[in-house]
């Protein structure tokens, strides 16, 4: 369940109250573990948990392809079931101590900007072509629209984010609703990859609300070089796309949007 309901809402409209039922989004920690041992808890939506978890390793460097994985299984734990355990093949490193150092790391981490893409360029190299994907502005411009039709845990909750992998014709491949928008990127990514979708580069992530470093350095970590939002990016998020040589889209509503880096993938 994506969403529950809560009782005894007090609601105040137009100087009446009631008290009534209010669905509210789902949020449960899930814990992350590689082999046994616990790299990241994740406060999430509980669903598609195997999704997540395969998104945050790819974007994480862990994991590059599906082979990287051999399944990924729930503990048990507790009642909720907020625990998965990642079983990769035998060939695959992972350096424990910096990714759990990374992961539980509070983000004002002391690196400046500059030097936080430098260290992301060592896992993900910026794209590599420039003229792909190309995209007519009209097309992007419909995918917003076509994204909130299917969110059907926000008409539910209003409390939800959502992120989406299209193909460059406008058609939506892949749509996850998360409390976290960053959890949802994971959950598309993590999608394509057991899925057999990779590689990505010639599909367009749009995230329902604002674009920043960390949804970036995903799309990245998926080989995606077009991120579009409906809503604003940050410096941070604008820096990295110019230097990863993606494009990057923000404001994507109606007919209108603002490109703030990358415009040659936009066909006017």
């Amino acid at each position: 369940m994506s969403t529950c309901s809560i009782d005894g809402v007090v609601r105040w409209d137009d100087g009446h109250w009631q008290e009534q039922a209010d669905e509210v989004a789902q949020e449960e920690p899930l814990e992350i573990r590689v082999r046994g041992r616990a790299v990241s808890v994740a406060m999430r939506t509980p669903g598609d948990d195997v999704e997540l978890a395969a998104g945050f390793l790819l974007t994480e460097g862990i994991i590059r392809r599906r082979e990287d994985v051999l399944n990924i299984e729930p503990c048990e734990r507790n009642e909720f079931g907020n625990v998965v355990n990642v079983l990769l093949a035998p060939e695959v490193p992972v350096d424990f101590a910096r990714l759990t150092r990374h992961v539980f790391a509070a983000s004002s981490c002391g690196l400046c900007g500059k030097a936080t893409i430098e260290s992301i360029h060592t896992r993900f190299p910026p794209i590599a072509r420039l003229d792909q994907p190309i995209i007519s502005a009209s097309v992007l411009a419909a995918t917003p629209e076509t994204m909130r039709r299917t969110q059907a845990a926000f008409d539910r909750s209003g409390g939800m984010h959502a992120a989406a992998i299209f193909d460059d014709s406008g058609k939506m491949l892949i749509l996850r609703e998360d409390v976290g928008r960053h959890n949802a990127v994971d959950k598309v990514l993590g999608y394509a990859l057991m899925n057999g979708l990779f590689p990505l580069d010639k599909h367009v992530l749009l995230v329902s609300g604002r674009s920043s470093f960390e949804i970036m350095q995903k799309a990245l970590a998926g080989g995606i070089a077009l991120v579009a939002a409906v809503s604003a990016p940050s410096s941070l998020a604008v820096s990295f796309a110019a230097e990863s040589r993606q494009t990057l889209v923000g404001f994507l509503r109606g007919s209108r949007m603002n490109i703030y880096a990358g415009a040659q993938r936009i066909r006017f």
